[in-house]
């Protein structure tokens, strides 16, 4: 239904970490002819068969590729994350048959906790996150995307309810199937208490002592389940922006959840009606619009690096796209349709420290114009702008 960014290069074997229903599977399908089993072999390791057969003994796959007349172009394995010793076998096939692989994954987590090589480089890294502005086209609409954000399979329902308890079933299935099942913690409610909580601090600062006394467990748990969340995919990290690594380490990171819509069913808050020109609204404006940084980033390989600033005043700037040591860009997101003189304070006050830097407001404003050196834009077409893409691709 909608055409994916990413196209992972078939010229050598790679994984393809993702969290849950972001169409990992999908894509290789789309990339892959499954029905060519000469060329292509498949293995599902969500199939509970599949993978009792090869948890207890690994290595037979490489006897499975040995009763073949004709060794596959490519062996799939999905979720490999389930099998980590399955690693060590198909380093071996790799290295020996000059079979490719592509691996998917929704957590990385136990793969580096069981297989640190991660096949010692002989495998690229791709992301695939939930679908981008550019990817919608013709179905994006935002506030359908703020209430239930852009998972595909948001896209098989027709009505909200539908929606909601799609992201509801959706969370329970992460709790149960990432954190659970795979032994991530030892006590279950705990975390699912740390779970709300970060949710409700979605965006902000990340206050350890904080969370830890309102969800009732201690402040080093809270600093592991959010490693956790972290690894399993379900958020990212936002550092603290600085020129010394010492004072990034002094400084907490943000933390914004993967989607929207999940990060709504995880608070209670997805049976709220979602309002423009609330504190809400706000805050998951800015989740989206820093979570298309962190998505297209991955998907053009920049390879640029992102932060925040904050002074002790509490002057702060939302994101710092560092291009390379010497192209910086400041952004600033408002939900606001009407940018007003006060919504550029931050821009302008801690503008002097950056002088060489391009300068963004990142809004609803329909039309572009420039203030001073601060220019106010459309928050889809200043992305493109930024990473340098084609304006037509918003519509």
């Amino acid at each position: 239904m909608f055409k994916r960014t990413l196209i992972p290069s078939k010229s050598h074997s790679f994984f393809l970490f993702g969290p849950r229903g972001t169409g990992k599977s999908t894509l290789l399908k789309e990339l892959f002819s499954f029905d060519d089993n000469t060329q292509v072999m498949y293995f599902d390791l969500l199939d509970p068969a599949i993978e009792k057969e090869l948890a207890t003994r690994p290595e037979r796959l490489l006897e499975i590729l040995a009763a073949r007349k004709k060794l596959p172009e490519w062996i799939i394995i999905d979720e490999i994350q389930k099998i980590p010793k399955l690693l060590d076998v198909a380093h071996k096939i790799i290295f020996e048959r000059k079979i490719k692989f592509a691996l998917t994954g929704s957590s990385a987590r136990k793969l580096k906790r069981e297989a640190a090589n991660l096949l010692a480089g002989r495998a690229f890294n791709f992301y695939l996150y939930p679908l981008t502005f550019i990817e919608l086209n013709d179905h994006f609409d935002l506030k359908q995307i703020l209430s239930f954000g852009t998972l595909p399979a948001i896209y098989n329902f027709d009505n909200e309810k539908d929606k909601k308890r799609f992201l509801l079933a959706y969370v329970q299935t992460y709790v149960k199937e990432e954190i659970l099942v795979e032994q991530l913690v030892r006590n279950i409610d705990p975390f699912r208490a740390f779970l709300e909580v970060a949710a409700q601090s979605n965006t902000e600062v990340i206050n350890y002592t904080s969370i830890a006394k309102e969800a009732g467990i201690s402040s080093k748990n809270v600093e592991r389940y959010f490693s956790i969340l972290s690894d399993t995919l379900l958020g990212h990290f936002l550092e603290p922006y600085s020129k010394s690594v010492r004072a990034r380490q002094k400084q907490s990171p943000k933390f914004y959840f993967f989607d929207c819509g999940v990060v709504r069913a995880i608070s209670n808050e997805i049976n709220q009606e979602l309002l423009p020109q609330t504190y809400s609204y706000g805050k998951l404006f800015e989740q989206l619009v820093i979570c298309e940084f962190i998505r297209l980033n991955n998907y053009y390989e920049r390879n640029w690096k992102f932060s925040y600033i904050r002074t002790g005043a509490g002057v702060e700037i939302d994101l710092i796209i560092e291009k390379n040591k010497k192209d910086l860009v400041l952004i600033e997101i408002k939900s606001t349709t009407s940018v007003h003189d006060d919504h550029l304070s931050a821009l302008r006050g801690l503008g002097n420290d950056f002088k060489n830097a391009e300068k963004y407001l990142l809004c609803q404003e329909k039309y572009p114009r420039l203030v001073g050196d601060i220019k106010i834009i459309d928050w889809k077409k200043g992305i493109l702008e930024i990473f340098g893409l084609d304006s037509n691709k918003v519509t």
